[in-house]
């Protein structure tokens, strides 16, 4: 009878589409189409043999909307029929997760605004550049609002030429918002089972990830009662799902979990034993524990990245800054208050950055600016003038506004310098902490972004607030200003990183350039120093200067030619730049595959490099178990790698990963390797 019922809702609706049912009543509906389409190529000159993405550009009018491909109690999916050149398939479109819409007791599954679904078209190969490649599509679908339903058709094409397969970058940011919509791999196997009126779905997942407003879309017809509601519980490392069955349909069954809003889960469920959820159902919301351990990850990554090259001049000179005996204790938390408000307004500023620039489909994360050689020469000149003010060659002057907050306004400056030029650094513990972030409420991963502050302020924090600690301090006296000569040391290794960086980004003429730009600098601030040396003031003169050198140097990085991305790949014998196709086929042999993900301009990266991954005794291991070496170089920002890169959350490199022979999942390793651990695989 429900089905009937369904078919009586179907004909009723297309009765109404029907221009006999509302020609009499003018203006009851403005002209269509009412879903207006089009078909959008990722590349309009692809290469012979490549798959390209394309996409169904979907917009509905104001009031009306469209249907998933399961559309629920009433409505039907689009019906796509394609013309395509000799030898060309597509697969099925693939949906981003829908919105619920309950009707009269009937449940549809539906997008009232813009939506795109994503299609995958194979091309043969053997392809003479300069082939043209017509795309044709008939689309047949169903537009409803509340009270009617207009069947309507699109012919859609596009124009393909064979060429390089090269993605303008406007088009791809496009593509990656597109795609971050479309539900992930769950990646494990679920379990429903069917007792009377009633299934219950048992779906793995972390205790410690965060899920907001959950609901299960399925898409195997019959089993599940669409209206019903649907009852949620947490249960350990797992989510169960409980509602009525429709009792009409046989498994497997497969379908979508929503996790949060704009957000799903692909899984697949095999018929079998589901225990029922431990205590009460509780609502699905673990977004505080979630955000608390990432917050004590973040706190504890930044913590650690005090201890490097770039950061560690500037918080001993801070804590010599209280050796010197002259602060009272009003005047030191007072320091330590600014220092830390610096540092959390710098990396909150750069944790807002991020998320604003994924929520427009790009694929960024932890030290995105690194990703560009104009930050990187800006870098450059700035730890080039704190090694030479550290070695005694001139004094940083303290601009007007700075002076008039006291001590206080040249610690929060000082904090935020340091947070600055800690971005290069990724620490263990980092990596899980802002991946977490990214998943999470934009306020609560700004939250996340904040704790990796107070971690990289944590020490200067305590010294501030401690006296014990200050009183450990040494005496001040004359060592003082050879320990700051000698705190150049590492800030020059921190401008030598990055002048190799921006060569490996731009070229060796880039790097010369680079070069050039830093002697410049040099040279202006020595004069500066001179001048101070001579009783005078750090003069108007050299700041000009120096902003035209900075301005110079950021258009030399602008126009410099830059090197095929991939180089990273030939510094471990054997190994190949990562794709997802070759990874894909090397699992399909059966063969174990180590994949690690890097930039140059990642120190922890380059560490774990040297002293585990290119060692004799890692080389050895993997050859002797044919082990494949995957290497993914993110240092010039690759949006393929920047999206797998997510999908296991992580925020940015460093990531390793061991995919054993057989295994549905790859271990995630940890982000500071031994080539013990690694031979031990």
């Amino acid at each position: 009878m429900r089905a009937l019922g369904y078919l009586i809702v179907t004909l009723f609706a297309a009765l109404l589409a029907s221009p006999a049912a509302w020609a009499d009543t003018p203006g009851a509906l403005d002209a269509g189409p009412h879903l207006a389409m089009r078909l959008v190529a990722e590349t309009t000159t692809p290469a012979a043999g490549q798959e390209v993405t394309l996409a169904l550009d979907t917009r509905p009018q104001p009031g009306w909307h469209g249907y998933w491909q399961n559309p629920g109690d009433a409505g039907f999916p689009a019906k796509l029929d394609w013309t395509l050149p000799k030898g060309a398939s597509v697969g099925e479109p693939v949906y981003p997760i829908p919105g619920t819409l309950l009707i009269a007791g009937l449940m549809n599954y539906v997008f009232e605004a813009p939506y795109a679904p994503l299609v995958t078209l194979k091309l043969p190969a053997g392809l003479a550049a300069g082939t043209k490649l017509p795309i044709k599509l008939h689309a047949a679908y169903l537009v409803c609002t509340q009270t009617i339903c207009v069947p309507e058709a699109a012919d859609l094409s596009a124009d393909l030429t064979v060429g390089d397969g090269a993605i303008a970058p406007h088009v791809r940011a496009q593509f990656d918002a597109w795609r971050r919509a479309i539900p992930k791999p769950l990646g494990a196997t679920a379990t429903f089972q069917v007792a009377g009126k009633q299934i219950r779905i048992g779906v793995p997942y972390p205790a410690t990830a965060p899920a907001t407003g959950a609901y299960f879309f399925p898409v195997t017809t019959g089993l599940v009662d669409y209206a019903a509601p649907q009852k949620v519980a947490r249960d350990g490392d797992r989510i169960v799902i409980e509602t009525r069955t429709s009792g009409s349909g046989a498994g497997p069954l497969t379908g979508v979990l929503r996790i949060a809003p704009g957000r799903g889960l692909l899984l697949t469920a095999a018929s079998g034993t589901v225990a029922a959820a431990s205590g009460s159902p509780v609502a699905l919301d673990g977004v505080w524990l979630a955000t608390l351990i990432a917050f004590a990850g973040a706190m504890l990554g930044g913590l650690i990245l005090n201890i490097m090259p770039c950061v560690f001049p500037i918080l001993s000179l801070k804590a010599l800054s209280l050796a010197r005996g002259h602060l009272d204790e009003r005047t030191a938390r007072h320091e330590a208050l600014a220092y830390t408000a610096g540092v959390v307004a710098v990396c909150v500023a750069l944790g807002g950055a991020i998320l604003a620039l994924r929520a427009g489909g790009s694929a960024v994360g932890w030290a995105f600016q690194l990703q560009d050689p104009r930050a990187i020469v800006v870098l450059l000149l700035l730890t080039v003038a704190l090694s030479l003010n550290l070695g005694g060659l001139f004094e940083i002057p303290t601009p007007g506004f700075v002076n008039q907050a006291g001590g206080a306004g040249g610690a929060f400056a000082t904090g935020a310098l340091a947070a600055f030029i800690a971005t290069p650094c990724t620490g263990p513990f980092m990596g899980a902490a802002l991946g977490a972030a990214l998943v999470l409420p934009w306020p609560a991963a700004l939250a996340v972004f904040a704790g990796l502050g107070i971690g990289l302020a944590l020490p200067f924090l305590a010294l501030g607030f401690v006296p014990a600690l200050r009183k450990r301090l040494p005496r001040p006296g004359a060592w003082m200003e050879k320990f700051r000569r000698f705190l150049s040391i590492p800030m020059w290794l921190t401008a030598i990183a990055l002048i190799w960086v921006f060569g490996r980004q731009v070229g060796v003429d880039g790097m010369t350039e680079g070069l050039l730009v830093a002697l410049g600098a040099g040279i202006v601030l020595w004069a500066a120093g001179r001048r101070q040396a001579r009783g005078l003031g750090f003069g108007a003169a050299p700041v000009l200067m120096l902003v035209a050198i900075v301005a110079a140097g950021i258009w030399l990085a602008s126009v410099a030619h830059r090197p095929a991305t991939g180089a990273a790949a030939a510094t471990v014998t054997g190994a190949e730049p990562f794709s997802e196709a070759r990874l894909a086929a090397l699992r399909a042999e059966g063969r174990p595959v180590f994949a690690y993900f890097t930039a140059d301009w990642c120190l922890t990266c380059k560490v774990n490099e040297k002293a585990a991954i290119e060692t004799d005794a890692t080389r050895s291991a993997f050859a002797a178990h044919k082990v494949a070496v995957l290497v993914g170089d993110w240092t010039n920002g690759d949006p393929a790698l920047g999206r797998f890169i997510e999908a296991h959350n992580r925020a940015g490199v460093p990531l390793y990963l061991y995919y054993a022979p057989g295994a549905a999942e790859p271990q995630v390793l940890p982000q500071v390797l031994t080539s013990g651990m690694l031979a031990a695989l």
